[in-house]
């Protein structure tokens, strides 16, 4: 059977996107990560796949699956591009969306050369992260701040969740930031049983963020839309940035506005379309 595919990226942030609107079309852990081989396969940082809506008043499925093959339950940039390409393919006459995910509902608006994404309340609530942190030290009782002790640094950082789990971690320097040596040992800690996302953010003031990604499942992606989300609100959180801010990330920029505690956050952004390409499934 040969699948239908979209490449898309949100930032430099990469995908596959398949629909299975009218058969089901049903992937093996080894299929996705041998599509995700930019070698071998076609290469992307996740796999985003529309499916017809398991409730009412919802307009589509939205399911993600990182390069490694495991299925996750947000993307900021995916939900971007999904939306795009939905009105590209003529799927649906609205403006505004709602499609369900694994974390519950999103909220597409379609503007003329953005897409708004309301990315629903973040949690800081430790269960729902998940984050145990009897694994780790609170350094602030008055903040949700925490700290790890790693490759023999302490590491201080904010974790939460806005529909997958985050740690968001400041930064002086972003270009020093050990993104790399502390992004999978920070990731696979006890401490988060289901893996984490791994922020690196720079203030230089209280309007901007400029952020690194080390991502569960993919690592270091050129733009990931849930971590500005999430290092938005770590960082508003601790009073340190203001409630509209811009995320430079390196394959650009975001705009992400939160009011604070029970609040939805929204975050927007571009969408852009690759290429087209049919494979063997």
């Amino acid at each position: 059977m040969l699948v239908e595919f979209t490449k898309m990226h949100g930032l430099g942030n990469d995908f596959m996107v398949v629909e299975s609107l009218s058969r089901p079309l049903n992937l093996t852990t080894e299929k996705i990560k041998g599509w995700a081989d930019r070698h071998l396969g076609i290469g992307f940082d996740q796999l985003l796949m529309i499916e017809p809506p398991k409730q009412p008043n919802v307009d589509f499925t939205y399911r993600i699956f990182n390069a490694d093959g495991g299925e996750v339950s947000q993307c900021g940039n995916g939900a971007r591009c999904i939306a795009k390409y939905i009105r590209d393919k003529k799927l649906s006459p609205k403006s505004n969306l709602t499609v369900e995910t694994k974390s519950g509902l999103l909220h597409l608006e379609l503007l003329e050369r953005e897409i708004e994404v309301n990315m629903g309340t973040p949690s800081f609530e430790p269960s729902n992260i998940p984050f145990l942190p009897a694994k780790a030290r609170r350094t602030d009782h008055k903040t949700s701040q925490y700290a790890l002790d790693i490759a023999g640094q302490v590491i201080e950082f904010i974790p939460l969740s806005i529909g997958n789990p985050h740690a968001v971690i400041r930064v002086d320097n972003l270009s020093e930031a050990p993104l790399e040596t502390l992004g999978p040992l920070i990731e696979s800690h006890p401490a988060f049983p289901d893996g984490i996302n791994v922020g690196f953010a720079e203030i230089p003031n209280p309007n901007i963020i400029n952020l690194r990604v080390f991502e569960r499942g993919a690592g270091e992606t050129q733009a990931c839309g849930s971590g500005a989300c999430a290092a938005m609100a770590a960082c508003f959180k601790q009073g340190w940035v203001n409630e509209n801010v811009l995320i430079n990330l390196t394959g650009g920029p975001l705009n992400i506005s939160w009011k604070g505690d029970n609040q939805p956050l929204y975050m927007k952004g571009t969408a852009n379309h690759v290429y087209e390409g049919r494979i063997e499934a």
